[in-house]
Parts: C-alpha cells; structure tokens; sequence
C-alpha cells in the first residue's frame, strides 16, 4: 500500500486515436467518471506493459481506473 495521498476513478476508452506517423504510438481517449464535463477526457500513449513484460493495447470501450496520488508534502488538509 502506498503511504502517498490517492484517489482512483473509473474511466472507459472511447476512441483509438491513429497516430499520423509510424513513429509515434497511438492514443487513447479515456473518458474519467467523477471529473467535470469540459475536462473528462484524457489521451494518453496506447502502450502497456502486461504482467509478462509484453506490450499491449487498450481497445475501445475498455474500463480503466485512473489514478492520481501525490507525495505527502505536496497536498494540504482539506477545508470544512
């Protein structure tokens, strides 16, 4: 368990985007549950790596879980 201050949210992939160049990856649109409507949907590069040591790559419709932590040093107690 991490002593780091965390949330995680659901999210689901809604589109694969192609990258124009074979250069770079292709990214995921990643819709997070829980964040405002004008800013819930992050990209990211479409390249994991499974428990093997492979890489894969999300499909469309995928759930996700987004998580977000931050050391301890770099939050503040929460108001009310």
């Amino acid at each position: 368990m991490t002593d780091k201050p965390n949330v995680t949210l659901p999210g689901k992939v809604e589109r694969i985007i192609q990258s124009p160049s074979p250069s770079e990856p292709d990214k995921a649109q990643i819709a997070v549950e829980g964040a405002d409507h004008l800013y819930k949907e992050i990209r990211i590069e479409n390249s994991l790596t499974d428990e093997n040591g492979n890489e894969v790559q999300l499909k469309r419709g995928a759930q996700v879980e987004v998580k977000v932590e931050a050391d301890k040093s770099q939050t503040v107690p929460a108001a009310g």
